[in-house]
């Protein structure tokens, strides 16, 4: 997809990769619509060789339809201009399923699932009228290789892989694409968190991780590429390859990291 005069949404644009994201997209010359949850916590972008035509931070509440709905009707029709929306935030919480908080559950699923749903909705319809448009997911390689520890937020990506699959083959012939974002291990503070928690049960020494800035890199170019799947390469990429397997394979590898007794 051409992305000069593009106007790109990015949601979770504040941190991590929806951060880095934002700064790869101020590369081109885009109109940039960053998404955050309260706007006094965006601090302006200051990107090396920026081409972008404009930067506007804009209230994304995904934490409930009713507070997401709020944020579309302030939006109004600045949603219909829509080119490329960034489905990027994200929340996580694992551990052994009997020791999860069902709130931190459901919020979870809201931000990772129901929020990207809610808003490819509604900004599809404008897509679909000009014939262009690309709706990103980031699907996480959880959405693929389902380990212990993290079976409620494998859940959540799993329905992102799902959901984007399925619209793609629904948006055949509308000129609009889907690109999924396999997320592999991305340095960031959401990475150190989900290390920190998933290690009280699961190996995770042996995880490879990427920066934040390269994963970015390689995101825009695949929406420029108008790629439908961005693999995590790496070692990762046998995780996502063994997946499409024999069960037999992830338990193995699973078996050998995993303890239902605290490592620590």
């Amino acid at each position: 997809m051409r992305l000069d005069g593009a106007t790109c949404l990015v949601t979770g644009a504040n941190r991590g990769i929806g951060r880095a994201l934002a700064a790869e997209l101020a590369k081109r010359p885009v109109r940039l619509l960053a998404g955050v949850r309260s706007l006094d916590r965006w601090e302006p972008l200051e990107v090396a060789g920026s081409r972008v035509r404009e930067v506007v931070p804009v209230r994304l509440d995904l934490s409930s339809r009713e507070a997401l709905d709020g944020c579309f009707a302030e939006l109004g029709d600045e949603l219909d201009a829509i080119d490329v929306l960034v489905n990027n935030a994200g929340q996580m919480t694992g551990g052994l399923l009997e020791e999860q908080r069902m709130d931190e559950i459901e919020a979870m699923v809201q931000v990772n699932l129901l929020a990207a749903i809610q808003l490819t909705q509604r900004v599809l319809p404008g897509m679909v009228a000009r014939g262009r448009g690309t709706i990103v997911n980031n699907a996480s390689i959880s959405g693929y290789a389902y380990f212990p520890s993290a079976s409620t937020y494998a859940a959540s990506k799993a329905g992102i892989v799902a959901f984007t699959e399925s619209l793609q083959r629904e948006l055949r012939g509308t000129g609009v694409r889907t690109l999924q974002l396999v997320t592999p291990g991305v340095e960031s503070d959401m990475l150190d968190a989900t290390t920190e928690l998933y290690s009280r049960h699961l190996d995770t020494s042996g995880w490879e991780t990427v920066p934040a800035a390269e994963w970015a890199r390689r995101a825009v170019e695949a929406i420029e590429q108008d790629k439908r799947v961005l693999g995590p390469g790496g070692k990762t990429a046998l995780a996502k390859l063994a997946s499409r397997g024999p069960a037999q394979l992830l338990d193995a590898i699973a078996g050998r990291g995993f303890s239902r007794t605290p490592r620590r």
